[in-house]
């Protein structure tokens, strides 16, 4: 599969709408979060089998235990930005139907009363 040249990738973020380019964020933003969360998870699995339990005492304890909920949160922020980037997918595919809709309406228009389409 050939990659975009960077050339028409430029041409099409400046083609874009603004909510298309917030979705291209909002999926880079998410694809940083759950990477973050995957490397967190290793990190996290690595020092609990390598730290011996009589040693996971006091702040040790409490650093395994906050890598441990921030893993959970991370990994839950990226479903967040999973589902919003759903919605604002969904409203960008509704809108450009409503668009069409719009443009037809509007040739016919201009059809009807002999005047040319805007």
């Amino acid at each position: 599969m050939s990659q975009p040249s960077p050339a028409s990738s430029n041409d099409a973020k400046k083609s874009a709408t603004p909510l298309e380019r917030a979705l291209d964020k909002n999926e880079a933003v998410k694809e940083t979060v759950e990477q973050s969360a995957a490397e967190l998870v290793i990190v996290n699995a690595v020092l609990n089998q390598e730290l011996p339990d009589h040693v996971q005492t006091g702040d040790v304890a409490q650093a395994l235990q906050k890598t441990s909920e921030l893993e959970t949160r991370i990994q839950d922020s990226a479903e967040e930005l999973h589902q919003v980037n759903e919605a604002l997918a969904q409203e960008i595919d509704e809108r450009t139907q409503l668009e069409g809709k719009l443009a037809k309406t509007e040739a016919a228009l201009a059809k009807a009363t002999g005047k040319p389409a805007p």
